[in-house]
């Protein structure tokens, strides 16, 4: 590979994405060989496991006992399942006990119970390893499902952050009744019984506090019976400590990879036009609740093996050949493109990392 990286021009899409890959994985090679904890990789995720339900377990004991702001505890513990998402996509790939089944399954429970929001993981696994062998075409149903390839608007924005809602919009635009009960049975099955719970009693809060709201710019307030008072506080509890938290993480991740991800226009198989890589300053409050997704999920397409603490420590090294290699950066264009790579529009040549980060700027104001 020396040398390739003087001429990346010459090399065809395959040989790029090898020369990434190759660079990629001697840099975690070389991490690995200069911090050897990092090769006690099931153990890095038990521990990482446990850090975020205890932390995720103290912010809600913390906010009951009237020691810590709502606030405080909702945005604690999105960050928290946060780290329990990217865990859970590490464990699709079977990188924690690879071949103990109990411990690995059980770590695939934890995670799901801390992120109830999401679908069954063990259906996921099924979709994400789908996603990686059709990725950026129609039949990609895992991004399909969190709008990569929508137009933006305002159906868009509703289905980026709300499961449900996704959808519920699905089933409305289905053309004939059988698709309509198609994609009903499908997401029953999918979401139950975790996400059922976690989005019935996320329109539960919302629809008991604009009825509030609303009588009381009528002045007319609701007589509650004691009972749903007593009910609603334990709602309210639960948006705070659980619900809430992975609605807002939710859109965080949801927002950034679909839009972080190309869709219609892609080679099938070319890893080069699957994604960019989405770290502008701006994105950072919404990277703060998916675990710099945005930055580093690219790399896992090239380095599909590596845990997702090992991507954060090879960031700068991959991020340099990839932008060498021609992977584009903060390509906001794709806002209004719906997603498409746009091929032979917008075909960037590559040039050394600081430089790829200018064309991309101005491939934006184009």
């Amino acid at each position: 590979m020396q040398g390739t990286s003087a001429s990346p021009d010459r090399l065809n899409a395959q040989q790029r994405s090898a020369h990434i890959r190759a660079a990629v994985m001697a840099r975690g090679d070389e991490l690995r060989q200069r911090y050897p904890i990092l090769k006690h990789q099931d153990a890095i995720g038990v521990g990482i496991l446990s850090v975020a339900l205890i932390g995720m377990l103290a912010s809600a004991t913390l906010y009951i006992g009237g020691y810590m702001a709502w606030w405080v505890c909702l945005l604690l513990n999105a960050f928290f399942a946060s780290l329990t998402h990217e865990l859970e996509h590490d464990l699709i790939h079977s990188m924690y006990f690879r071949k103990q089944r109990i411990p690995h399954n059980l770590m695939l429970a934890l995670v799901w119970m801390a992120r109830p929001s999401t679908i069954n993981p063990w259906i996921r696994r099924h979709l994400h390893l789908n996603h990686h062998k059709v990725s950026g075409t129609e039949t990609d149903m895992e991004e399909r499902a969190i709008t990569n390839g929508e137009p933006w608007g305002f159906a868009r924005l509703l289905m980026v952050g709300d499961n449900m809602m996704s959808a519920l919009i699905r089933m409305l635009r289905a053309k004939t009744w059988s698709h309509k009960f198609t994609i009903l049975k499908r997401t029953l099955r999918v979401y139950a019984p975790l996400a059922l719970l976690n989005w019935g009693t996320w329109y539960v809060f919302l629809g008991f506090h604009v009825a509030n709201g609303i009588a009381s710019l009528l002045g007319a307030p609701i007589e509650w019976s004691a009972n749903t008072l007593a009910v609603m506080q334990v709602v309210d509890i639960a948006v705070v400590v659980l619900v809430g938290p992975n609605v807002l993480r939710t859109f965080c991740l949801h927002f950034i990879s679909s839009n972080m991800h190309y869709y219609g226009d892609v080679e099938l198989g070319n890893v080069m036009q699957q994604c960019q890589v989405l770290n502008s300053k701006w994105m950072w409050p919404l990277q703060a609740f998916c675990f710099n997704f945005g930055s580093t999920h690219g790399i896992h397409h090239f380095v599909v093996k590596e845990p997702f603490y090992i991507r954060q420590m090879t960031a700068p090294v991959a991020h340099k050949v990839m932008a060498e290699m021609g992977v584009r950066f903060n390509d906001f264009g794709t806002f209004r493109r719906a997603n498409r790579f746009v091929m032979g529009v917008f075909n960037p040549t590559p040039l050394l990392f600081p430089q790829q980060q200018q064309i991309n700027k101005k491939s934006v104001q184009s």
